[in-house]
């Protein structure tokens, strides 16, 4: 009965990962193919690329997003009420939420300093050729110009941001990516003003939440139909003009970076799985293997969501009024892997720069990483605003972001699976402290 009821989810990860190779394999041979040398015009050729990354591809994988992203905030509302209300005494909730912070901002803490340490080690930094430094900047000047735009407008975590919790108007605040905290309270308050009210009277809105929360799942399912075609035209678009040269260029500063996300994503979350949740490491990613492949190629927290509430749930047994509570509130706050982007970051490009930053410097770093990742957006390259917002606290020009931007959408794939996979592991330990019985 398992085997049966497993199997076709395992054939579905399987697919999505061969859609994956697909893309990428596709994408980098025509890259290799047809992109001009460094410096020279382009050709005919890769313009055909350029235009069928662009026009073709890009559009397919966005459809499969959109799908994804249709159901967040509907299942973001409904989880969360029906978590509250089904955890029903407000001391329990209150202490289910101590842990679920607790775990977010030590998780983090860990990932930045991680970060930080090979960095310090490599020193990337240090062996950037000072005119490919200036050429990459000039190259990305426009894209670094946006970002910078948004840093100035207040992106991240600051008094405004505690303030802008408490939503004047729910609808605006769910169609805002910057928002979705203010969703989230509502839900919160939603769910505890049920708990406070006879079940008579919340029955028809409970009724429709539970409905509304088996819709959104259903369409998911719908969703992830297309996920093998749609990874493999998101892979293929960012293959294609991503581009073998550049990362040759930014070798050190990658490999240093994409280092830092594995070892906290299979070494430091692994040991915790085992130690903290009982369930061996190969046995973990083994279950969680579509949603490490999910939030590797949406590289979003917020469109993976519902893979990670199914994963919690169906592979690992949580109960649905925590995985309710607790994964929507990481999707938004607990981003391990994009703190461990932002401090790798800011110390490569303040050695590019030649700032040398003290080590009571570093250690705050690690509080900015910690606080402005809860205030990233969980889309794609929603971190750069708040990386610009770091280096200018460090008097470090913001347009260095140029030298990082042409690569950040591969790391951007890979600093969202230890954000899921960290989400998805707290709500395990959550619910082991509470006394649930996982499937370990």
């Amino acid at each position: 009965m398992d085997s049966a009821a497993t199997s076709p989810r395992r054939s579905l990860a399987t697919r999505i990962l061969v859609g994956l190779v697909l893309g990428a394999t596709a994408g980098l041979l025509c890259n290799l193919g047809f992109a001009p040398p460094p410096g020279e015009p382009t050709t005919p050729a890769y313009d055909w690329v350029v235009w069928v990354a662009d026009k073709v591809m890009n559009p397919l994988g966005q459809v499969f997003l959109r799908m994804l992203f249709m159901v967040v905030v509907p299942l973001v509302l409904s989880s969360l009420i029906l978590g509250v209300a089904s955890v029903g005494d407000l001391g329990r909730v209150g202490r289910i939420g101590a842990r679920t912070l607790l775990w977010f901002v030590l998780s983090t803490a860990l990932a930045v300093a991680l970060g930080l340490l090979l960095v310090n080690l490599f020193a990337p930094g240090k062996g950037l050729d000072p005119d490919v430094a200036v050429q990459l900047r000039a190259q990305f000047q426009q894209a670094v110009s946006e970002k910078v735009e948004q840093a100035q407008k207040g992106t991240g975590f600051s008094l405004d941001t505690f303030v802008n919790i408490v939503p004047k108007n729910v609808v605006r605040a769910a169609v805002d990516d910057r928002e979705v905290l203010g969703v989230i309270f509502f839900a919160v308050m939603v769910g505890i003003a049920v708990t406070q009210l006879a079940r008579e009277t919340v029955a028809p809105l409970l009724a429709v939440l539970e409905a509304l929360y088996s819709v959104c799942v259903k369409i998911l399912g719908y969703a992830m139909r297309l996920a093998p075609y749609g990874v493999f035209a998101l892979i293929f678009a960012t293959s294609a003009k991503l581009g073998l040269p550049l990362l040759r260029t930014l070798g050190t500063f990658v490999a240093v970076a994409l280092t830092g996300l594995l070892l906290h994503l299979f070494v430091v979350l692994g040991l915790a799985a085992k130690l903290l949740v009982g369930v061996p490491p190969l046995r973990f990613f083994s279950r969680c293997r579509s949603l490490a492949i999910t939030a590797f190629s949406t590289s979003s927290s917020n469109a993976t969501l519902p893979t990670t509430i199914r994963t919690a749930t169906d592979e690992f047994g949580v109960p649905s009024a925590i995985a309710g509570f607790v994964l929507p509130l990481g999707a938004t706050m607990n981003m391990n892997g994009t703190a461990l982007f932002e401090g790798v970051s800011v110390l490569f490009l303040a050695q590019v720069y030649g700032a040398d930053l003290s080590l009571g410097q570093q250690a705050f770093v690690v509080v900015l990483a910690v606080l402005t990742a809860i205030g990233t957006a969980g889309v794609p390259g929603g971190s750069l605003p708040l990386l610009a917002v770091v280096l200018m606290r460090f008097d470090i020009p913001p347009e260095y972001l140029g030298l990082i931007l042409g690569v950040d959408r591969l790391l951007d794939m890979a600093r969202t699976m230890p954000n899921v996979v960290s989400d998805l592991l707290c709500s395990m330990w959550v619910a082991k402290r509470e006394g649930a019985v996982l499937k370990t």
